[in-house]
């Protein structure tokens, strides 16, 4: 039986939480947040919860709150994941989180390298496992990735492209996080090129992508994620020498990012108008409507209408196979605004990230990854894959596959 600590029980922690209360091997579950009140109301729903209020910028409070913890779930923004895995790394207890790392001073590729070897080397001398960037994109779309790989004798390009086409008439920015959201946008993505780690522009390099159940082509965009690093690291080691990854995203959610991107209200720079100064960054966040989280507040955009439910989770994989070229397009279904809502009460977004991410944590749970150390979704064995993809199934998410040869 394992306790398991969730710190950080936003939409997706929340998700975690629920499903783990199902899993017979969970004894206890501490759902912990800055916010009690949200911890609270968490911790009423599930018989197997404890609420409690925790400061994740101190080492010392998450492992107060932890105590005893097996395993700690990190639902928050990157700036905390070094602070929780430290606090995991003290109490003796396994790490998940939903993103990349942030390291002041060291670059995305710097950071990521960092998490895999320093604080890696740590888990594995404990006996520990660290599994990073689990969710959706990323997570599910790094273990597609590798799945489509292992049925090629060497991998030249990955490509794994979302578009997000839900668009509602009641304005809705992003169905995440709104700052996150559009600090990703303007953030120089990183690309893998020729086996090197390569800085574009945001909004860079556009093609017209068509999708499978799309019937117009959208625009896909470069975009600043966490994959193109994970994937790129680990190139050599299971992904048979992939030299090219990318990862693009498009929609009206870019659009309106890159318009406000063109105009200068995404930069971090002080900027003064009529003596006053701001930061124009900060003026966008304080007036874009957060991300729904509450049911009647996803129910009253629902009811408000759609101007359009559409979209498509792409990876498309090129290499050999017998010596001949193969191209092998995978995309990954869930369940829409509409289905997720009437089946969980959530955005498509919170259920697609949320599932997966449990999943992922199950796994920690039944003691179904052996490796220890601090690893990607990517580096998954075939039987964990497996396992995984079991978990998605009966979840409603599932990836169908089409190969070129």
């Amino acid at each position: 039986m394992k306790k398991v600590m969730i710190i950080g029980v936003g939409a997706q922690g929340s998700t975690i939480a629920k499903r783990l209360n199902e899993e017979e091997n969970v004894s206890q579950i501490i759902c912990a947040d800055y916010d009690l009140k949200a911890a609270e109301e968490l911790g009423k729903t599930l018989e197997k919860a404890t609420a409690i209020q925790v400061n994740a910028n101190k080492i010392e409070d998450i492992v107060k709150a932890a105590d005893t913890a097996d395993i700690i779930v990190n639902g928050l923004p990157i700036q905390f994941n070094l602070t929780v895995m430290e606090a995991a790394l003290e109490i003796g207890a396994c790490y998940q989180d939903l993103c990349m790392t942030y390291i002041d001073g060291k670059s995305s590729e710097e950071a990521t390298r960092f998490i895999f070897t320093e604080i890696g080397k740590r888990f594995e001398e404990k006996d520990l496992l660290a599994v990073t960037n689990t969710g959706s994109a990323p997570g599910l779309v790094n273990v597609v990735v590798r799945d489509t790989v292992e049925l090629m004798d060497s991998c030249d390009s990955i490509e794994m492209n979302v578009y997000e086409g839900v668009w509602s008439k009641k304005f809705i920015p992003f169905w995440w996080s709104p700052e996150v959201a559009f600090e990703d946008m303007a953030t120089n993505p990183t690309r893998f090129e020729n086996g090197k780690f390569v800085e574009t522009s945001p909004f860079d390099n556009p093609v017209w992508m068509k999708f499978r159940g799309v019937d117009k082509e959208i625009r896909m965009v470069d975009h600043n994620h966490e994959e193109p690093i994970t994937l790129g690291i680990n190139a050599d080691g299971c992904l048979k020498g992939a030299k090219n990854i990318l990862f693009r995203y498009g929609g009206p959610h870019v659009e309106l990012a890159e318009a406000l991107y063109n105009m200068g209200y995404l930069s971090t720079k002080e900027k003064e108008f009529n003596g006053m100064k701001y930061i124009p960054f900060d003026m966008t966040i304080a007036n874009a409507p957060p991300a729904p989280k509450y049911q009647d507040e996803i129910k009253d955009i629902i009811d408000g209408g759609l101007i359009s439910e559409e979209g498509a989770f792409h990876v498309l994989v090129e290499g050999k196979k017998d010596g001949k070229p193969i191209r092998i397009t995978r995309y990954v279904n869930g369940p829409g605004l509409i289905e997720a809502f009437e089946k969980s009460g959530l955005t498509h977004e919170s259920y697609l990230t949320g599932q997966s991410a449990f999943i992922f944590t199950k796994m920690l749970v039944n003691d179904v990854i052996r490796q220890k150390g601090a690893i990607a979704p990517e580096v998954l064995n075939a039987a964990e894959r497996e396992y995984f993809f079991d978990e998605a199934k009966k979840l409603d998410i599932t990836v169908d596959q089409i190969i070129e040869e």
